[in-house]
């Protein structure tokens, strides 16, 4: 466990805005900062930061808290697992009231492949470094590729022996359990139940996770055997989805948000040569064909993909209509195709970064104007292959979200393919109705569509149920006592009073009904008692995930008032602070008046069914006795609270 001084470190030192512009795209709107949610697909931006406060808010999934809750969240940490990362980014000496050995498998199923892989990475890394045969086999080979030192370490490269058993047997006595080798990959195991290695006598290639930790790795032979493959990967596992893996993407987050530019290139090898030349914004698919998933990780970085192709034109035909999927996530695409016989690999290491740049810059065009000048070129004279190609083109525009972006394609391909663009509009909009009709009737028939981009185009809060009153009420309470619980009454009279003892003491005769404000309200009302004022910071981070969600909740908003609204509009909005009684007993009698309107429909219920005089009696008296409570509290909201 870590130590409550560690953890206090931490969180003084975590800025959530930094460590959240990690993984989302953040801009700065009034005191806060917004993005789009990195939980769900959406195209109108509703996750929101408070740097203030030192908390998140995702509007669209209903996802909230601090940063420690964000990490948790996005990369599925555990508790522990987000402070470390947090207390490595700010350099923070981790103490723990128990030792932990991590060359031995922890508690945690996810943690144990995730340390296995820690280890597999060192040892490759060492093995390539300080072993007679990783120097004269592997590191030979990094080195005529063109790899420094220093990229070599970053990228942690390393080298399998080439015997059978050399990795598995070193891991097992260093106590690494066999089922963590075998379900990470980095083992196999034989009929007769021993293990030997996956990799053996290949480099190795490290694939990192969006935090930095080694989650698998690809291994290249460099035997010329035809009947050997020439990239082993590791196969999915409870760390690893390649699917939503893209390699090199930890060393190239901070230059992507930075350039607001994606480059994608197609192996290991081009990742590391450009990133090497000092273009570090770039990354690779490893090696599996582009995915929803993996758009959408670039996505939450930049809108922009330039696509660097190695200039092999069967390849690049067979690889444009997948392509379509960046269109629809709402992304905008170039390509660049680098001259026959080069790669982005094989032409930065000739050539140098200025002329990469020149290159990139001179030739890069817009991904349906090249998908257009592709097609074009096989179809001649032919009109039914242009038509085709036509129709092709079209279907790639309507992908396009954007109305707007869509009409500037549409008749730019409208001068090239030489046909009317009221052709090419009619036949847009029968691929969009088309695309509307099988939706609907999918949803029709139960079976839920997959969400498209316009579907994205306005957001609510589902994950927010609907509140019945009551629960809007007892949420107000927990709203007022985080804003205004430590400021000191000034009104009547009443001195050396704070809000929040007093919203206690007025309380104590009310029943919370719903769960996570009932648990709230313990939880405040104990504090007092101890002598403490809670803040908002003692929820936010407060170990109960239910209560954070709460908190956080009340604490958000969507909404931010102009600076000049005033001005602009000459509307004034009345401030809740300029009249501090009126907003806190409004909220206590609200609360009241509505606990007693249900105690006299319990009594109405009961009178129903009632059959006895003396019940019938007793009930009356009660109801008549709840009557006079609301008529004062009705009446006291109406003098006190309404003027």
């Amino acid at each position: 466990m870590i130590t409550k001084p560690t953890v206090d470190r931490i969180m003084e030192a975590t800025d959530i805005v930094e460590v959240i512009g990690e993984f989302v795209q953040l801009k700065k709107r009034g005191a806060n900062y917004v993005g789009l949610s990195p939980f769900v697909n959406e195209r109108t931006p509703s996750f929101t930061v408070s740097p203030a406060k030192g908390i998140f808010k995702d509007f669209s999934s209903g996802k909230g808290g601090s940063a420690v809750t964000f990490l948790m969240e996005l990369e599925k940490f555990t508790y522990p697992e987000a402070l470390k990362w947090l207390a490595k980014k700010y350099s923070i000496e981790v103490e723990e009231t128990v030792n932990t050995t991590e060359n031995l498998e922890e508690q945690n199923h996810r943690e144990s492949l995730m340390i296995v892989s820690g280890f597999a990475a060192k040892y490759f890394h060492e093995s390539l470094l300080e072993t007679d045969e990783g120097k004269s086999i592997g590191y030979s080979y990094f080195k005529e590729r063109g790899f420094s030192n220093d990229t070599i370490k970053k990228f942690e490269l390393g080298y399998s022996p080439d015997q059978w058993e050399a990795f598995t047997g070193e891991a097992l006595k260093q106590g690494y359990k066999e089922e963590f080798i075998v379900e990470s990959g980095l083992s196999v195991k034989r009929d007769n139940g021993s293990l030997y290695d996956r990799y053996r006598g290949r480099v190795m290639f490290p694939i990192h996770s969006f935090t930095g930790r080694v989650i698998a790795f690809g291994g290249r032979t460099l035997k010329s055997d035809k009947n050997v493959p020439k990239y082993v990967n590791s196969p999915e596992s409870e760390i690893y989805h390649k699917s939503s893996i893209l390699y090199g993407l930890y060393f190239a987050k901070k230059a992507i948000r930075e350039e607001d530019n994606c480059y994608l290139v197609e192996g290991y090898a081009d990742v590391i040569s450009v990133h090497q030349a000092g273009i570090e914004n770039v990354v690779a698919s490893s090696g599996t064909s582009l995915t929803v998933e993996q758009i959408r990780l670039i996505g939450r970085l930049t809108k922009n993909i330039t696509i660097l192709y190695d200039g092999d034109a069967a390849g690049i035909k067979a690889s444009l209509r997948g392509l379509d999927m960046i269109l629809e996530e709402g992304l905008n695409v170039k390509v660049v195709l680098f001259p026959d016989g080069h790669d982005p690999d094989s032409f930065v290491q000739k050539f140098g970064t200025n002329a990469f740049k020149t290159h990139v810059d001179k030739n890069k065009k817009d991904f349906i104007l090249y998908k257009t000048e592709i097609l074009l070129k096989d179809v001649g004279n032919d009109p039914i292959k242009k038509a085709e190609v036509i129709r092709e083109i079209v279907e790639s525009i309507a992908k396009i979200p954007d109305s707007i972006k869509a009409s500037v394609f549409l008749k730019e391909c409208s001068n090239r393919l030489e046909i009317d663009e009221r052709a090419l509009l009619t036949e847009l909009n029968k691929m969009r109705q088309a695309k509307a009709k099988k939706d609907s009737q999918q949803a029709y028939q139960g079976r839920k569509p997959e969400p498209s981009s316009e579907d994205l185009l306005f957001f609510d809060e589902p994950q927010e149920h609907i509140a019945k009153e009551s629960d809007t009420q007892e949420r107000e309470i927990v709203r007022l006592l985080l804003n205004y619980g430590n400021k000191m009454i000034d009104w009547d009279g009443i001195a050396n009073t704070y809000i929040g003892p007093f919203m206690i003491a007025e309380l104590s005769d009310v029943e919370f009904e719903q769960p996570e404000t009932n648990k709230f309200m313990e939880i405040y009302r104990q504090e007092v008692e101890n002598g403490v004022l809670p803040e908002e910071q003692h929820f936010i981070h407060y170990h109960d995930k239910g209560i954070v969600d709460l908190v956080v909740t009340m604490l958000a908003t969507k909404y931010i008032l102009s600076e000049n609204w005033y001005e602009m509009h000459k509307i004034l909005v009345p401030d809740e602070q300029a009249n501090m009684k009126a907003t806190i007993l409004g909220a206590i009698f609200h609360l009241k008046k509505q606990k007693v309107g249900k105690i006299l429909t319990q009594i109405r219920n009961e009178l129903q069914t009632t059959t006895g005089e003396v019940d019938q009696e007793i009930l009356l008296n009660q109801y008549m006795h709840m009557k006079k409570v609301e008529k004062t509290i009705s009446d006291y909201l109406g003098s006190v609270i309404m003027k």
